[in-house]
């Protein structure tokens, strides 16, 4: 396993000096977030370090060896499915031009979100994902680029609610996925600090799903209890819960690189560093990285 970090957080620099921030820091390798030039505008969202409609293959490449990292993925996370057909369709052809961005650097990974439409349950949901997804895995088998999708439910503020941006949140809906779509190109990027606030065991799944962990994610989870016990299960997550280092919440890292090891992991694993205590400004956020690299280093080279 070789331990990177996702480059959203540092937003405010370039390709180059990301991939030169990682080497400094002692990471293998970073997923690149890789969002269209237009950007996004929820939080994390918008950054892009790879411009794919302008993509020198050939100066990504050469920066990465001269810094000793690798590339991870491609990130872009979405909403594919969105009740919006102009940015559904916005969206797919964006990451269509990311597999094809993958094949050409010789990453072969893309992650990124199912999507979810949250006008609709979960059955319509389902309906829409079969409309939508096969295509799209059949043009990622092609150019020979796995998808990896995040268990994220984007279930966070109120423009996202109900229901969340994201279906595949769970394992009951990941069998369903992976049912109607089988392919061997189709996984999971797999995050568990999100089944940590929705109460799902994230060590389990990682047994059942093992042929299918393709990409894992390292960000930890405070939850506070008394906040909990005051606005209940049904409130907005960050109500009672708060993204932290590795290391700094509730994820028990040494179980979750146990089972990894258990499984014959032998890919990625990237921090994804969402903790506000951190992100005063470029030095600090430089810190967080930095005590995530020692932290995780007893568990992934």
């Amino acid at each position: 396993m070789k331990l990177g970090f996702v480059s959203s957080i540092l937003g405010h620099l370039g390709f180059d000096d990301v991939v030169a921030t990682a080497g400094k820091l002692g990471y293998g390798c970073v997923e690149l977030a890789c969002w269209p030039a237009a950007g996004a505008e929820r939080r994390y969202a918008g950054v892009s370090h790879l411009d794919v409609d302008r993509l020198d293959a050939e100066h990504v490449r050469a920066v990465c060896e001269r810094h000793s990292v690798e590339i991870s993925s491609l990130g872009f996370y979405p909403n594919i499915l969105s009740p919006d057909p102009g940015k559904r369709e916005a969206a797919a052809e964006h990451l269509r031009k990311l597999i094809v961005a993958g094949k050409d650097l010789g990453v072969g990974m893309v992650t990124t979100f199912i999507g979810r439409d949250q006008t609709l349950d979960v059955e319509e949901n389902f309906a829409l994902f079969k409309a939508v997804w096969p295509p799209l895995i059949a043009f990622a088998e092609e150019n020979g680029v796995r998808v990896a999708i995040e268990n994220c439910p984007m279930l966070f503020t109120r423009d996202e609610w109900p229901g969340g941006q994201n279906l595949a949140s769970a394992p009951a809906v990941w069998r369903r996925m992976f049912e109607a779509i089988p392919s061997p190109y189709f996984g999971l990027n797999y995050d568990p600090s999100h089944f940590v606030w929705q109460m799902i065991d994230y060590i389990k799944p990682l047994y059942e799903f093992k042929d299918r962990i393709f990409h894992v994610h390292c960000k930890d989870v405070k939850l506070f209890r008394d906040k909990l016990a005051d606005v209940g299960v049904m409130a907005y997550p960050l109500e009672f819960m708060a993204p932290k280092l590795p290391g700094l919440g509730d994820v028990d890292w040494g179980a979750y690189a146990s089972a990894l090891s258990d499984i014959g992991y032998d890919g990625h694993v990237c921090v994804e560093m969402e903790d506000r205590a951190f992100e005063q400004n470029a030095e600090t956020i430089e810190s967080g990285l930095a005590l995530s690299k020692r932290y995780l280093s007893q568990f992934f080279a």
